[in-house]
Parts: structure tokens; sequence; C-alpha cells
């Protein structure tokens, strides 16, 4: 009798071990690394704005270049990182490297005296996220069938969210009691680093393809040549979202406009837990609702969210309604980031998942760089109305094209 095709073996190896909500234990333990991970890393993202401005008196133009090219770095490695868990048909190892890397330079942010100095740990923390990204997102791929990808994607963002409640919380607490002391809460962020470190090593690595590791290094389809097998639609998919990338800037400077109008700086941190709490509560049921009605429709709300904050931000002035156009700005990252991960899934074949997440994260972090310094240009020489405003318009003109040019895989 022959065996099953490797995807059916995957998604047999995901049901013999499922746990709460119907989700293998893979995914819970990539889920709870990723809540550690994120845990750290929000307790040091939302202050950096004004740690950046106010500390160490950089200013916006700054700021965009240092996001801009961490987050080109990272999705840039994320290309390389896929591409060479396709070919080794490994996983693991690489996703341990990547969030490794991340947890030890994340805390030498307490020792940085300066915005190139700055930079270069932000662009190491995230080149650890580019080494980590696709191959973690693969491993989630083959622990879910089609029918429950945007539950898995889903459920992943949620618990990354959880970690950004978390994170900025224990952030604002240190600060209440501790006020100014934000060297001392950077070192602090290298304990739950380390424990999400420590989890993936209780992590076993589900079966993804059943050629031997040589033959698939040997094959000359694999890897980066394999990007010709990739289907049409595919690409389409890619195209549309980079058009939406390119108004997606940097969210430090949603934070500094904040900052600007009046919100205290130990609060902001707040905010941010805010935020993730929304992010959480909406990011399993987004992606379940794709599961049901289809990937197109559940992303373009969630761009025609993002429109909509932007145009908020861009017109309005009181502390009020800049705070509640910012925690409605959660709904998009509901509805979008995980549903977009499983449409990726859906186009891709298992044995190119690894390549086929990588250029989906290079998109994003090209368009992040192009967005990120162009946003922080226009605000420097416009104003923050206007590069908010052009954030606004891209991404109703990428939704447009969504609906026009994308099939759904429902």
């Amino acid at each position: 009798m022959r065996p099953p095709p490797p995807q059916q073996q995957s998604a047999a190896a995901a049901s013999a071990s499922r746990g709460p909500w119907g989700l293998p234990r893979p995914v819970w333990l990539l889920g709870l690394t990723s809540l550690l991970t994120d845990t750290a890393s929000e307790a040091i993202y939302p202050l950096l704005p004004v740690y950046l401005t106010r500390v160490l008196g950089a200013g916006a133009v700054s700021l965009g270049l240092i996001e801009g090219f961490a987050e080109a770095a990272n999705s840039v490695l994320k290309v390389l990182s896929g591409h060479y868990s396709d070919r080794w048909r490994i996983r693991r190892p690489i996703v341990i490297a990547g969030y490794g890397l991340s947890s030890a330079v994340r805390p030498l942010t307490a020792l940085v005296a300066s915005w190139p100095q700055l930079f270069a740990v932000r662009f190491a923390d995230r080149v650890g996220k580019g080494i980590r990204g696709a191959p973690r997102d693969a491993l989630l791929a083959a622990c879910a069938t089609p029918e429950t990808r945007g539950r898995v994607f889903g459920f992943h963002r949620a618990m990354d969210h959880v970690g950004a409640v978390f994170g900025p919380l224990l952030a604002s607490l240190f600060l209440f009691a501790l006020p100014g002391r934000y060297r001392t809460l950077f070192a602090l962020t290298l304990i739950p680093g380390s424990l999400a470190v420590a989890s993936l090593f209780l992590l076993r690595e589900p079966a993804h393809d059943s050629r031997p590791r040589s033959s698939a290094a040997a094959d000359p389809q694999g890897g980066l040549a394999g990007w010709r097998a990739l289907p049409r639609q595919y690409f389409v998919v890619l195209a549309v979202l980079l058009v939406f990338t390119l108004g997606n800037s940097a969210d430090a400077f949603l934070l500094l406009r904040l900052s600007d109008a009046g919100v205290a700086i130990a609060a902001i941190p707040l905010l941010w837990a805010l935020l993730h709490v929304v992010k959480a509560a909406l990011s399993m049921w987004g992606g379940i609702k794709s599961d049901r009605w289809g990937r197109r429709l559940v992303i373009g709300g969630g761009w025609a969210v993002y429109a909509l904050v932007y145009a908020g931000f861009a017109l309005s002035t009181s502390i009020g309604a800049l705070v509640a156009w910012f925690l409605f700005y959660g709904v998009y990252y509901g509805l979008s980031e995980g549903t977009e991960k499983a449409l990726v899934a859906d186009l891709a074949p298992a044995s190119l998942r690894g390549t086929a997440f990588g250029l989906y994260n290079a998109a994003i972090g090209i368009g992040s760089l192009l967005a990120s310094v162009a946003f922080g240009l226009v605000w420097k020489l416009v104003g923050p109305a206007a590069a908010f405003g052009l954030g606004a318009c891209l991404a109703l003109l990428a939704t447009m094209l969504l609906a026009a040019f994308v099939k759904d895989t429902k």
C-alpha cells in the first residue's frame, strides 16, 4: 500500500497531537515562543520614538531610517532563510538561531548612547527576526489543513499580540515606579527572551516533505530557483501587497504623533498594550472568518480599516480622537495579518512554502523601507497630516486592486 502524500502525512501527524481549540502541540509551542519574544520586544518598541527623539536627540527622519532599514533587512533575510529551509528540509534549527540572535542583542539597547548605535542594535534584532520568520511560518503551515490555515495563523498572531500586551504593561508599571529608568528596563528584556528560546527546544519538527535532504538540496527546482514553480496568482497577490505596503509606514510614527499631541510618555506603552488587546481579541476570529468567507474579503476589510485610521490621524487633532483611532487600528491587524499568511499558504506548494513566505516578507520589507523613509521626509517637509493622508490613499488603492485582480481561494 502506497504511503499518503506529504501534505496528508503532515496533517495526520498534526491531528494526532491536537491540544486546546483543536490546535497541534507545535502550534502552541510556537505561539508561546512568540508570546515571550513579544513581551521582551514590545517592552522596548513603543518607547523607541520618545527615547530616540528626547533622550538621544534625533528626529523623525532618523526614526524612518532606523525602522525602514531594520524591517528591510528582516524581510530580505526571510527570503534566504526560507530558501535554505526548503532546500535542507529543516526549519527548527533555523528558527532557534533567529530567536536566539534577537534575544541576545535586544537588551543591548540599554547601552546605546547615539542613534547610530540604536540603529545597529535594532538592525541586529531584525536580522534575527528575518532568519526565523519564513521557516516558522512554513512550520505553522505544515501543522494546518486547508480548512484550518486561517485558524492556525490567526492563533499565532493572537499569541504574538498577547505578548505585546504584557510587554508594554510591564514597561508602564516599571516606568511609573521608576521614572526615566529606560536602560534598566531594556536590560531586563533578557529574561523573557531567554525563556522564549528555551521553549523551542521542546518543539518537534513536523514532516513536510518526503524527499531526503540530500536530494532536496540537489534539486534544481528547490530554494530560490523554485520561485518559478509558484503560481501566477501568488505573484499577483505579491504585487498588490507591495502597493499597500508602500503606504504602510512603521507604527512608531503613530506613537510619535500621540506623543506630540500631548500623551504622557509613561502612558505610551499602556496605549500600545491596549492596541494589542484589540489585535489579540480579533486575530483568531479574523483567521476563522477567512476560512469561512474567503481570504480576499477579510484582507480587503482590514485594508479599508487601515485607510480609515490613517485618514483619521491626518484630520484629527484632539488626544481623545487620536487615541480612539489608534485603538481602532487594531481591527486592521486582526483582519489582515494572519489571513495574508493563510493566503500565501493556500497558493504555495508545500515544498516551496519557505521560499513563498520569504518572498512575501521581502515584499513587505521593501515596501516598509520606502514607506518609512518617505513618511519621515513628508512629515518633516510638509507635516504629519500629509504623511498620514498619503498612507490612506495608497491603502485605498491597494484595496481596489485586491478586489479587481486577486481571485479568492475559497
